[in-house]
């Protein structure tokens, strides 16, 4: 019975007769151009006057009685949807396109129902501003860690009692004991403040805790791409030719480069290495690929090594042994 039902079901879909008018699109079963008192060869800028006129005549406050209100809505909604249609000029050649191809009765759908649900506002301009606050919060969440950065090295002791040597020599602090004004919890925050910015000006911090640069926000990265690729292939040209055609040996830029390539970090968690842990990098030949194979293998199992002495991983290992891998709960009694 199903069955049947869907045959007949298609069979009228395909034999569906070729209306020059389609319900629930444009102006329905009427023609926009009749309901304006327009033809199709009639320009764009009288059809907004006799629009006006109509609307003028036919706007529901003109009239007292409920049942010409509710007629006059109705024609008034007929005329501002005619209008609506005619006076945009690809809103216009879809529909006459509708009345010239009839038959093309899923594509008029197609046509409508894709300009009605396509967004209003221009794409660039939304693509423009997402950019434009992704930059600034990414601008400002660099200025956050920087800052973050130099409060914390203040107070490590190495680094504080460096400041605090750069800022007797150079007398920055003797104008707090000089203010009797100033009370001691006002000459410890000034205090704290100067040391900060001494940490700031002599400590060179690299990394992901680096000092913010415009360079580094998106909008720039998106302005300077075209020049970042060329650069990239040149420099990949030139690697390809010296050290793989040619065979010439690696440069110290070079063997950097393949040992942070290895290791899987970025450039900025390269940087941020201590010199002499990069200068014991290159000793130990860790560009070499199977060399760095073995010293990551040692890495690897000096890790497991001191998680197997270290007190919590006995706990923990000792649990998984005697209660396995099941779930935790809380002890609600």
């Amino acid at each position: 019975m199903m069955a049947k039902l869907c045959i007949i079901v298609l069979l009228a879909v395909s034999f569906q007769p070729a209306f020059s008018m389609i319900d629930g699109l444009y102006c329905g079963l009427k023609n926009c151009y009749d309901v304006l008192g327009v033809t199709r060869d009639t320009p764009k800028k009288e059809i907004a006057s006799k629009y006006r006129q109509l609307a003028r005549k036919t706007h529901p406050d003109l009239f007292q009685s409920a049942e010409d209100k509710e007629a006059a809505s109705e024609r008034f909604r007929e005329i501002a949807t005619a209008y609506e249609i005619l006076k945009d000029d690809e809103s216009r050649s879809d529909y006459d396109y509708m009345l010239d191809n009839p038959d093309e009765f899923y594509s008029h759908y197609y046509r409508y129902y894709r300009r009605r649900m396509a967004p209003k506002v221009d794409i660039r301009i939304v693509l423009a501003v997402t950019i434009t606050i992704i930059s600034g919060i990414q601008y400002f969440t660099s200025w956050t860690r920087y800052d973050t950065a130099i409060r914390y090295l203040v107070t490590v002791p190495k680094y504080r009692l460096r400041a605090q040597q750069i800022a007797k020599e150079e007398k920055l602090l003797d104008h707090l004991k000089r203010n009797k004004k100033m009370s001691k919890d006002e000459a410890r925050q000034e205090e704290e403040r100067i040391l900060r910015d001494i940490v700031r000006d002599k400590m060179d911090i690299r990394g992901g805790y680096a000092k913010p640069s415009v360079t580094s926000v998106l909008w720039v990265q998106l302005v300077l791409l075209p020049y970042t690729l060329s650069v990239w292939l040149l420099w990949y040209l030139r690697w390809f030719w010296k050290y793989t055609l040619l065979g010439q040996e690696y440069g110290t830029d070079e063997k950097l480069y393949l040992i942070r390539r290895y290791m899987g970090v970025s450039s900025a968690q390269f940087d941020a290495m201590e010199e002499d842990t990069k200068e014991e990098y290159l000793e130990m030949e860790l560009w070499k690929r199977d060399v760095f194979a073995v010293w990551k293998k040692e890495r690897e199992e000096e890790m497991k090594l001191k998680l197997a002495q270290s007190a919590q991983h006995k706990q923990y290992r000792r649990y998984m042994k005697n209660h396995g891998p099941g779930r935790m709960y809380f002890d609600d009694s």
